[in-house]
Order: C-alpha cells, then structure tokens, then sequence
C-alpha cells in the first residue's frame, strides 16, 4: 500500500518529536538508531543494522537496476552554552518544532525515511531506492557512512539530506584541515632574539589571509583558507621554538585535496601537515535527470560551503532537505513545521519525476 504524502507528513513529525527526546549526539546514537528501526519496521519495511547505521532496500530490489541512494544522519553536536529551551524537549512554537537536531538533520532524515516508505512497494521504478539513516556525521567516526559504505551495492546516485530549503545543492566544497607549524629559535625573553616564533607568524598570518588559488569554480567559487587556531609558548619569560597553527581549508571542484595540499607544499611560508585528505568535494551535472527533476517544479541549484556525508560518496550526488543551514548548531534550534510537509512532498514528487523515467 502506498501512503499519501499528508498521511506521511504526520508520521515523519511525530517521528522527528521522538528523535529529539532522545540524546544522540555522535558515538552515542544507539537510542535514536532503535527509534528509526522501529518507526520503518511499523510500515512492513524490511531494515537491517550496522552499528547505529540503520539501512533497508525497496522492496522489490532487483539487482538489473542501477541504485539510488537516499541517507541522512541521527547523530547531533552537544547543545551549546547559550540554549534557553530544553533541546531534548521537542515542543511547537508559532509553527516552529524546537529541539536539539530538529534542522540538523532531522527534517531532511524524516522527510527523506518517509518518502522511501512513500516508494517501497512499488515495482515499476526505474532505479533501486536504498534508504540509510547513519551516525557519526557530526565528527566523521569510523562507524559513520563510511563504515557502511563497503557493504552496500555500487551506489549510481545519491541523495544526501540535509538542511538546503530544498534547493538543489549539486556541488560542495571538500574539507581539508592543515597543521602549520612556524619555525623560530627559542630564549629568554630578556636577551636579544631575531628569530622570534612568535614575531615570524605575522607574515604567515598575513600569506594565508592573501592567499589566492588560481582555479574559481563557476558554482562553487574560490578554495577558501581560514586560521581558526593559534598556540604557542607555556612561560612568560621564554620565547618559544615555534607556533602551531590550523588552517581550515575549504577545496572547490577545479582542485582535488591532493593538488592543494602540493602547492601549498611549494608555496607556504611555512611547515603544513594534513590531518586528511579524504574529504573530498562532491558535484552532480546540473542535467543529471534527478536535478532536471527538481528544477522543474521550480527548484534552484546552487553550490554548498559546508560539508557533509557527500563526501564519503564517490558517485554523483544531490544535497537537498528541509530547514535553514544557517539554523544548524544553533542555540534553540528549530525547524518549521511546515517545512517538513514540504519536505516529503518535495522529496517525493522529484523522484515520481525522476524514477518514472526508464
């Protein structure tokens, strides 16, 4: 029996109530795993387990047809200092659902565990549909998508859902986090020293901060390097031997994480280690029938800065959900009631447009 899209709505918000009573933040998320578990199980789906990864195939699965793979992740940050609402509470505000993950990910996992449900019976798609609610996101833990990546069939296309407002996100920066370490020659603070750590770090400061990469990409612009992180010295009256820094590096879809990490290698005026270089950018071709599909009913594409499980993906794939991401991690966060409505309506009619299609 396929459900209607209102009946599926309701389901999905009382589903995101009970995700956010329940502590998930990442490596713990073995309540909300059960949560989910539980909620398909109710409407005859057949799931299976890996960890707090809860995955499950259409039901008609046929293995002639190439793969769609629809995931969002449970797993939450710890509520900051400046919550004034319980974030384990989940309670209605002037159409607002309040609670710890409600924006991020809950309405786009919600949304997205109800249009797979919206699609499990059905037998004349033109693709496999696997659903995958998976932990570990937030701090990309070994038990996270990538852990369960292997044991699925080849991926053809992906759906990754996380807050966009349902615009088409059809590329996303790669991440790449440097440790730089600038050089000097430790003192005593009270004698002369020309080679100041500390003193040297200005002019590093100021490269990084004019740095420009010769590569703009037209959707997703420029590579972006940003200092987040400074620390050097333990006394007040010893110079130290060098400075450690970190260097948040956001990579367009003109250079792999490999190529940035070797011109920096040649052109930064210091030291530079990766601590990854898996974190790769993730794009799908804006006249892939899944992204012709949303612009049709009026969506607009668009690259994303931030990063996400797309890039454990080595297919194409679509970032698209319900919610702000400018709300995600947010105090008080929350997500509009009617947004998870559109959320699975949205969600549903770009797949009629796009599985329809043989």
């Amino acid at each position: 029996m396929t459900l209607d899209k209102d009946t599926l709505a309701k389901e999905a918000l009382e589903l995101l109530k009970e995700l956010i009573s329940i502590p998930s933040f990442s490596e713990e998320e073995d309540g909300t795993a059960t949560a989910i578990d539980n909620w398909l199980e109710k409407f005859g789906v057949d799931t299976k387990r890996q960890y707090n990864n809860i995955y499950a195939f259409n039901k008609y699965y046929d293995e002639s047809k190439p793969n769609l793979l629809l995931n969002s992740h449970h797993d939450t940050v710890k509520p900051n200092s400046a919550y004034t609402k319980d974030p384990f509470n989940p309670h209605i505000e002037d159409g607002k659902l309040y609670g710890l993950g409600s924006n991020d990910a809950g309405g786009a996992l919600v949304s997205l565990l109800a249009t797979f449900v919206h699609f499990y019976e059905r037998q004349d798609l033109s693709h496999n549909i696997i659903m995958s609610a998976t932990a570990e996101e937030e701090d990309a833990g070994d038990k996270s998508i990538s852990a369960l990546l292997p044991i699925l069939p080849e991926i053809d296309v992906a759906i990754v859902g996380e807050p966009t407002q349902m615009q088409l996100a059809i590329a996303e920066k790669g991440l790449v986090v440097f440790e730089g370490k600038v050089e000097g020659t430790p003192s005593h603070a009270a004698h002369p020293n020309d080679n100041n750590a500390i003193y040297n770090t200005i002019e590093v400061l100021q490269w990084f901060k004019n740095y420009r990469f010769e590569k703009v990409s037209e959707v997703l612009g420029p590579v972006k390097m940003t200092v987040t992180q400074i620390n050097a010295g333990s006394q007040h009256n010893v110079v130290p031997g060098h400075v450690d820094l970190v260097i948040d590096t956001r990579v367009n879809d003109c250079y792999t994480n490999e190529e940035v990490y070797e011109i920096l290698k040649k052109e930064a005026p210091c030291k530079l280690t990766p601590r990854s270089l898996n974190l790769s950018s993730s794009s799908i071709s804006i006249n892939h029938p899944l992204v012709q599909s949303g612009i049709a009913l009026g969506r607009e594409t668009y690259g994303s800065p931030t990063l996400s499980d797309q890039a454990e993906l080595s297919c194409q794939s679509l970032k698209l959900g319900p919610g702000d991401s400018t709300r995600s991690h947010s105090a008080d966060e929350f997500i509009y009631v009617d947004e998870v409505i559109e959320g699975v309506g949205l969600y549903i009619d770009i797949l009629e447009g796009f599985l329809s299609k043989k």
